[in-house]
């Protein structure tokens, strides 16, 4: 718990696993169908885990999928640490928002809605469109480094505002959904989450971001990450205190948003290492959340790949995409969507029918 009013420990209470009783019930369903055991791969794991996630056998097919980014500015940026400039996030949002951005080209293609949500940028609110802007908790990050990102009343703003952006999404029919983000020393605060919570240091986590970087920003993004750790650790045990230390607003949202989403039993497929960071502080507040969520993709950033490692979790693709943006998990969901589509359609063969031949 923290010294805020959001109690932490009230998502280890609320948050239930999928059904394995219907799990169970789907994988025994797959095996009367009438196509050889393991043929169809992983496709029948996502499709038993969207059965144990919906709740229902045959699984329903995914009809209203939903991509939401959550955008910030990060102050760690000033330091050189991103090949993009300070406060460049406000510019990928545009290109998002006018549809010429590669999220945005397969958000359109694969006919989902895409939500952006400003939680931090680094420009003036009214810039943007309303919906987008709406949930603003400042301008900008604070310097991990040397101050705390947030103040303890924004960094339960932010928390509760991704909790509330998880719940308009579960109330309003989606049962799928896309997590990404929109940031500029991003993943750099994401390298610390990961360092703190798997007791390693900065190299180990320290990738080279979207936008590949030299040699030189990569000692100046590792420096950032050791200076920010040694603030983290200290407050590891408060989660609500470890992201308004070193997460700023838009990564201090996205936690809240999927533990919200597990709370309300709505499945979401992770991007790249912003989201899986926030994904292993989500599993440090409540063990059960990860059965939820789903990793999309793997970024080549070491500190996703530790984090994924420590979640038990295994990417669905690994085609070298490093953009960021939401971009690997939207490219993993026709893949979930093919998924669902063999689990529900697939009929069950005939008894006499040896499926295995």
């Amino acid at each position: 718990m923290s010294d805020g009013g959001v109690n932490l420990d009230d998502f280890g209470d609320l948050i239930e696993r999928p059904s394995a009783r219907l799990r169970r019930q789907a994988e025994e369903r797959r095996a009367r169908v009438g196509v050889p055991p393991k043929a169809l791969g992983r496709l029948d794991e996502i499709g038993a885990w969207l059965a144990a996630a919906q709740g229902r056998v045959p699984v329903a097919p995914i009809e209203r999928p939903r991509a939401v980014l959550f955008a910030g500015d990060h102050g760690i940026a000033s330091l050189g640490v991103s090949a993009r400039p300070p406060g460049g996030a406000t510019a990928l949002v545009r290109d998002t928002l006018d549809g010429v951005s590669p999220a945005a080209v397969l958000a359109r293609q694969a006919g989902v809605p895409l939500r952006i949500v400003d939680l931090s940028l680094d420009c003036h609110a009214d810039e943007l469109p309303a919906d987008v802007s709406r949930h603003r908790v400042r301008r900008g990050s604070g310097r991990l480094d040397i101050e705390d990102t947030l103040t303890a009343e924004e960094a339960e703003q932010a928390f509760r505002t991704g909790m509330a952006i998880a719940d308009e999404e579960a109330d309003s029919g989606t049962d799928l959904l896309v997590l990404g983000d929109i940031s500029v020393g991003g993943t750099t605060a994401a390298g610390v989450l990961v360092a703190a919570m798997c007791g390693t240091d900065a190299s180990m986590v320290t990738g080279r971001g979207g936008l590949h970087i030299d040699d030189l920003t990569w000692m100046r993004k590792c420096a950032a990450v050791r200076d920010g750790l040694r603030r983290a650790r200290p407050v590891l045990g408060d989660q609500l205190r470890l992201l308004g230390a070193v997460a700023g607003a838009d990564l201090t949202a996205m936690t809240g948003f999927l533990l919200q989403c597990a709370v309300r039993r709505t499945p979401v497929v992770l991007d790249g290492v912003v989201s899986v960071a926030c994904a292993l502080v989500g599993q440090r507040v409540a063990f059960r959340a990860p059965d939820w969520w789903l990793a999309g993709h793997a970024s080549g950033e070491p500190g996703q790949a530790k984090a994924l490692d420590r979640m038990a979790m295994e990417p669905i693709l690994d085609q070298n995409v490093t953009v960021g943006e939401g971009t690997g998990a939207l490219l993993a969901l026709p893949l979930i969507r093919a998924a669902a589509a063999l689990a529900a359609e697939l009929p069950e063969a005939d008894r006499d029918v040896d499926v295995a031949t």
